[in-house]
């Protein structure tokens, strides 16, 4: 019954849907009902148990059988329905906030950790953190920190659509998916953004905070694993604010060497998200 529901309704989600195959299990529970009816009345009355002729034994079952039957199983049904619906709506809605970072509108770290477990080659992974964020939230105030954080949100978001998967990983650090298109152009895209963002100071609270973003890259590629990805831009990010901040900073670039050095030097170890931390 489940998996026949399933099939006919896609998961339960319209609600018309699921009232109109209630209602036709209705109508077949009533059908079989009635059938049962004209198959054993005429056995009764062969053994001459039916206190009224066959005939009228026969219409009023049928008739009754669709009066009451129907009515009763008509009106379960309609609830099981409603019930069913309900129950649908509030699991996909639980689902939907279980996966969003609610500040921000974007996806969380847990399913952020998901798509990257799909992402394949033709994309890139880029971390982007806003420059310098601390000062912010000390100087303006933790309301203007959060516009700040809305602010790159939606940035990401109308920038990263299509194919491409935008999330908050944390605090003012966020990870983008950047999905088709060739290298040079998701670089581009990239830098753009970052560049729209220097561009266009946060109004919050009266205040016009004017910010700037890093951002690290690194290539999905066959036999890659997503943890050495997560790694490379993790440690194109460190480099980025090394370098001075307000910068993008491809894995390949071609960087002075003390400058790479320093980097994976003093580069904590990436808090790469799996399972067990996301959240």
């Amino acid at each position: 019954m489940k998996i026949s529901l399933q099939a006919e309704l896609g998961d339960f989600q319209n609600r018309g849907t699921i009232y109109t195959f209630a209602l036709k299990m209705s109508f077949l529970a009533v059908t079989l009902s009635s059938a049962v009816i004209v198959l054993v009345l005429p056995v009764v009355g062969w053994l001459g148990l039916l206190p009224i002729p066959l005939a009228h034994a026969l219409l009023y079952g049928v008739v009754f059988s669709w009066l009451i039957g129907g009515l009763v199983s008509g009106s379960l049904a309609l609830l099981a329905g409603h019930a069913m619906h309900q129950l649908s709506v509030s699991r996909a809605e639980f689902e939907r906030l279980s996966r969003t970072d609610m500040l921000s509108g974007l996806l969380n770290r847990r399913a952020f950790t998901e798509a990257l477990s799909c992402a394949d080659e033709g994309a890139c992974l880029a971390i982007f953190d806003v420059d310098r964020f601390k000062a912010i939230n000390d100087r303006f105030g933790h309301a203007c920190g959060d516009a700040v954080i809305v602010a790159v949100s939606a940035t990401l978001a109308t920038s990263f659509g299509g194919s491409s998967v935008a999330a908050r990983l944390g605090g003012e650090e966020f990870g983008v998916i950047v999905a088709g298109s060739k290298r040079d152009e998701r670089i581009a895209r990239v830098r753009l953004v970052c560049a729209e963002l220097a561009e266009h100071p946060v109004c919050a609270e009266g205040c016009s905070i004017g910010i700037t973003v890093s951002a690290g890259i690194a290539e999905f590629a066959p036999g890659r694993s997503k943890e050495a990805v997560y790694s490379s831009a993790d440690k194109a990010l460190y480099l980025a604010k090394a370098l001075g901040r307000n910068r993008v900073v491809h894995e390949e670039d071609g960087l002075q060497s003390r400058f790479r050095h320093l980097a994976e030097k003093a580069a904590p170890e990436p808090d790469y998200p799996t399972a067990k931390n996301a959240g």
